[in-house]
């Protein structure tokens, strides 16, 4: 049985990434080290308790599982963690990913779907960002991102690993099912902390409201976790077909301000959201919308998920918001 091995498979996207894998009739492994995964969002899958810094743990693992390709999520992805302790993120997210690929090329898996993010692009001087726009990070963890996909192709060059790279927008959303949902500890992400202030009775923080943007809020755009664990499928099938090393964006095509999604939060939950505005944050572009024009043409991918009701609906019903 080959199986495809799926890194931080008990987080957020990745949860929902193997869910998809299982549904599609996939034999999926996870290693994850639980430090911020949940054990209970991992099912019909196999599960290996491991940290991907840990060469002796990976190799175990490989050795004793057939390993067909890798779907690398985990790693810290909290940016303005990543400002003010970068060497846990350089350890973690690079060093940790060099040590996977050191186990990759071992066992000679040459098959990667990367979980990269649009904050590679920085703050891009126009939208919508297409894969062609330059890579200019302003955070540690956009860095760390950007790094890894310098890797990545130097990796293909060397010794013909094969990868694609995901570059996701705003994930949102959980699957329509109930039984998964976003939880990160702490909680960065717009839609979550909106509905954790709404069950807990209090005002939403929203950071700055004089952006150069037509409300003042910054402008993102919002891609459904489910399209994005589809994308996952659409890329492995991509790869196993022969295609060639590539990277795409992954997004909704569509920005919606703070203030907007904030409204939207109030259709679903029937009640209105007191707001409270707070400095910007260090690093906040105005705007990101992305153009998913490539991998619509390449991969044959695109979001099922288009109204951020929708998508701020399937939180809503999430048991673990």
């Amino acid at each position: 049985m080959e199986y495809v091995l799926v890194t931080g498979g008990a987080g957020y996207i990745g949860s929902h990434t193997v869910r998809r894998l299982v549904g599609a009739g996939y034999s999926v492994l996870v290693v994850d080290d639980l430090s911020s995964g949940r054990g209970e969002a991992v099912r019909n899958a196999s599960f290996e308790k491991g940290y991907i810094g840990d060469a002796a743990r990976l190799e175990e693992v490989f050795g004793r599982y057939k390993v067909s390709a890798v779907m690398h999520f985990a790693g810290n992805i909290v940016v303005s963690e990543s400002s003010t302790d970068p060497l846990k993120y350089y350890g973690n997210n690079v060093s940790g990913t060099i040590t996977l690929l050191s186990a990759m090329q071992k066992f000679g898996v040459d098959k990667m779907i990367f979980s990269s993010s649009a904050a590679v692009y920085g703050s891009p001087d126009k939208t919508p960002i297409e894969e062609s726009t330059a890579v200019k990070p302003v955070n540690p963890y956009g860095r760390t991102k950007a790094m890894i996909e310098t890797i990545l192709a130097d990796c293909d060059s060397a010794h013909g690993l094969k990868y694609v790279s995901l570059r996701y927008f705003n994930a949102a959303g959980a699957d329509p099912s109930g039984e998964l949902g976003e939880h990160h500890n702490p909680e960065t992400h717009l839609i979550p902390l909106i509905l954790k202030a709404v069950f807990e009775n209090r005002p939403v923080s929203v950071f700055g409201n004089d952006y150069p943007t037509p409300d003042g809020t910054c402008v993102r755009d919002y891609v459904h976790v489910n399209d994005i664990a589809d994308a996952h499928i659409l890329a492995l099938k991509y790869l196993a077909d022969g295609g060639e090393s590539n990277v795409f964006n992954l997004g909704g095509g569509t920005g919606y301000s703070v203030k907007e999604v904030i409204k939207a939060a109030e259709k679903v939950v029937g009640k209105k959201i007191e707001v409270k505005f707070e400095d910007w944050r260090p690093g906040d572009p105005p705007v990101l919308v992305a153009s998913y024009a490539k991998a619509k043409r390449m991969l044959g991918w695109e979001p099922k998920y288009r109204n951020i009701e929708e998508i701020i609906q399937t939180a809503y019903r999430s048991k673990l918001i």
